[in-house]
């Protein structure tokens, strides 16, 4: 039956598939292979998320409760790429989530989630370009902060408008480097706990040393898990980048099944060794400081000389990937809205090329501005408007669960074999369930603590739960305005 599968859904070109079919020059070209799909999904998990936030993790938590918050975010992430696997094997189209909400819920839905992913990554783009200016300072401490600004835009934005293989290949060979890195690290921390390198049998040690495993309890949990979902962030990407892919059927699926043995590679035994190596209560895991990450640590532990300068190198490579694949995942969205008619037009031009050049260059143009507000003013328009785009990834996220679970239920009405989907999510209908719920519960518990003393705190939340209010106007002001209703489960277009 999977051989029949293949074959049904093998031209993505066809006609008699795809009745809306439009001429190849405003086409996206199908250039991503197997192999960068798999880096694409395994680059929006590794970041600084887990080189240096995993550390303050540990610190606020304990090792167990640092362990315990990323496994139960892990274990939702995969329970939402699966439910985007089974949409983008049948469905592999650049506007994603956006494009579902708008076939399978609602056209103003669709909207507002394409413009809260846009508006995530452009703003992810100045928050990358801030980084790397920390970063090259390291190494040249006295040299202008633009410089390295300016020449890291320009390497991005090129990277992108060459083609879409070109940025494929780059991302490819950033996220290459993140996996060795952490790989050398599980093995040297491992042979570090057993004794066999340093010379010292630690073992268990740290793990209960203090009040650990759990330190500070289910409150202090409570804040590592909303810092675990914001480490997992990107690998939605995977949906994005479906509209590139050369045979989504199989890329797509063979993507997702990996997801999840990834993240219990990457970050939960990564947390367990350090856990293990560093005890709870050393300060320096809280400084998010990379001369003193938990990686440096346990590599000067290690008697690797110079840990600080080789772990400051993967973490520019880190940076590079989230702003590369930033600019790749905004510009195809804005596309993907221009083509549908919900932005302007001329964004929805393509190159010879097939990439999106206009809206690359709007959305390059945003995040360089956006940058910029970091310099004046102490930064205060730039907080907020990062502060706005924290909560927009889980926005996605819920986006996605909703999508899968409407995307399954008009498949059934209309008739629909299941067993011709291209990939099926063995988990419908509790993972996208499980996945909304955890969601939900993140968003609403950003800062839980601004209403838990005597006064309550409005700045603080304001602050917090901004993107909400500006996601909500997108939604409804769009409702208003095109009179747009709930597609009913046996209208859904599902070509």
């Amino acid at each position: 039956m999977q051989r029949q599968t293949v074959e049904v859904r093998k031209d993505y070109d066809d006609p008699t598939i795809f009745p809306h079919n439009i001429p190849e020059a405003d086409q996206l070209k199908r250039s991503l292979k197997s192999r960068h799909l798999a880096m694409i999904s395994l680059g929006g998990t590794i970041g600084t998320g887990l080189f240096l936030a995993s550390g303050g993790a540990i610190h606020t938590a304990g090792p167990g409760g640092a362990l315990l918050s990323y496994l139960l975010i892990g274990v939702m992430v995969f329970f939402l790429m699966t439910s985007l696997a089974e949409m983008g094997a049948y469905m592999p189209v650049a506007g994603s989530f956006s494009t579902y909400a708008t076939k399978f819920i609602d056209p103003s839905l669709g909207f507002a989630l394409g413009w809260n992913y846009w508006y995530n990554w452009a703003i992810t783009i100045a928050a990358e370009l801030s980084a790397v200016t920390v970063i090259m300072k390291f190494w040249f401490p006295h040299t202008p902060s633009i410089i390295w600004s300016a020449l890291f835009l320009v390497i991005m934005f090129l990277l992108n408008f060459l083609s879409v293989k070109g940025f494929g290949e780059a991302e490819y060979w950033f996220s290459l480097i993140k996996v060795v890195a952490v790989i050398i690290f599980i093995i040297t921390g491992t042979l570090m706990i057993f004794g066999i390198l340093g010379g010292q049998y630690i073992g268990f040690k740290n793990f209960t040393i203090g009040d650990a495993p759990f330190h500070g309890g289910f409150m202090s949990m409570l804040g590592i898990f909303m810092a675990a979902g914001f480490s997992f962030q990107g690998t939605e990407l995977l949906g994005v980048a479906a509209g590139e892919t050369d045979d989504p059927a199989k890329s797509i699926p063979r993507a997702i099944k990996s997801v999840f043995w990834r993240i219990l590679l990457f970050y939960i035994l990564a947390i367990l060794v350090i856990g293990l190596l560093i005890p709870y209560t050393n300060p320096n895991l809280a400084s998010g400081d990379v001369t003193v990450s938990p990686f440096t640590l346990v590599f000067q532990k290690a008697g690797i000389a110079f840990a600080a300068a080789v772990m400051n190198a993967v973490i520019l490579t880190a940076v590079l990937s989230a702003g590369n694949s930033g600019m790749y995942a905004s510009t195809r969205m804005l596309w993907d809205l221009a083509r549908d008619g919900k932005a302007p037009k001329f964004l929805g031009k393509l190159n010879k090329r097939g990439v999106p050049v206009n809206a690359l260059i709007v959305t390059s143009l945003v995040g360089t501005l956006t940058f910029l507000a970091s310099l004046f003013g102490e930064g205060t328009v730039y907080n907020w408007l990062l502060n706005a785009s924290g909560m927009s990834g889980f926005i996605a996220w819920l986006g996605i669960a909703v999508c899968h679970y409407r995307f399954r239920k008009a498949y059934v009405a209309q008739g629909k074999d299941l067993n011709l989907l291209p990939y099926r999510s063995k988990f419908f209908p509790f993972g996208p369930i499980f996945a909304f719920v955890v969601c939900a519960f993140v968003v609403l518990g950003q800062n839980y603590s601004a209403f838990t003393g005597s006064h309550i705190d409005w700045y603080g939340a304001l602050v917090a739960y901004i993107g909400l209010p500006l996601f909500f106007i997108l939604w409804f002001g769009y409702k208003f305005i095109k009179k747009t209703k709930i597609v009913p489960l046996d209208k859904c277009d599902f070509n």
